[in-house]
């Protein structure tokens, strides 16, 4: 029987947030394993989770709803539940079952905290108040923030550059007829907030001639480019 792994840690700025590592299989069997530890969180009034399940081989229906079950209560708290590093095949039946309109995802644990510690109003770019995030040597180091939505809620000036750029710039030729690269390279320039699956998505549309292409290709093209990050698509925005 394959078993489980479930390992808690308390980061953010503030020590607030529950960073929970899952490694294995979640079924039937381990999710009770999965829900205790949870439970326990909530019961000492702990309410804003992150989740990595980068170590999750395979996770059944009763695995989610452990998370399905509960993000009703933690939100009436103020809380929330952030899914972060899901393999392809966990992802697959993740947004197959539509859970992504459930639980939020983020493609690296980072993102999740930042956006926790935006929430609180901290500023992340000021080092007064955003402190290097360590969480078990063997586990993750943060060391750097990230910029998610940072420009959008500290600088007006900013998201009004943004938006007149992606208003006003008219494409001058045939994007759809664009190689793949190009296309995902102009979606970046038109918003570089997006995540992996929103550029994904975005390609699947006319203007780039319903391009499909699968997340792990994607994800492959953006790192061969320097791109796998938001803050690494925010400066190739900036640098245009």
């Amino acid at each position: 029987m394959q078993g489980i792994e479930v390992t808690v840690n308390k980061v953010g700025a503030k020590g607030t947030i529950a960073f929970v590592k899952v490694k294995g299989y979640v079924d039937t069997t381990t999710s009770s394993e999965l829900y205790g530890v949870l439970a326990n969180l909530l019961n000492s009034g702990m309410y804003q989770f992150v989740v990595d399940m980068g170590g999750v081989n395979y996770i059944s229906s009763a695995g989610w709803g452990v998370f399905v079950g509960e993000i009703r209560g933690i939100r009436e708290q103020g809380g929330d539940l952030k899914i972060v590093q899901m393999t392809p095949d966990v992802y697959e039946v993740f947004a197959m079952l539509e859970f992504n309109k459930i639980l939020e995802y983020y493609e690296t644990v980072e993102e999740a905290i930042n956006d926790f510690d935006i929430s609180l109003g901290l500023d992340i770019t000021r080092s007064s108040e955003r402190k290097p995030i360590q969480i078990k040597r063997d586990d993750v180091t943060i060391a750097s923030p990230h910029l998610k939505n940072i420009d959008r809620k500290t600088d007006k000036e900013k998201d009004r550059r943004l938006k007149k750029w992606s208003n006003s710039v008219k494409p001058k030729i045939n994007e759809a007829q664009l190689p793949l690269v190009e296309k995902i390279k102009t979606i970046i320039v038109d918003d570089p907030n997006r995540s992996i699956l929103d550029i994904k998505r975005t390609l699947n549309t006319q203007r780039f001639g319903n391009q499909k292409v699968g997340y792990l290709k994607l994800r492959s093209i953006l790192k061969e480019y320097n791109l796998e990050t938001k803050e690494l698509r925010y400066r190739f925005y900036r640098s245009r």
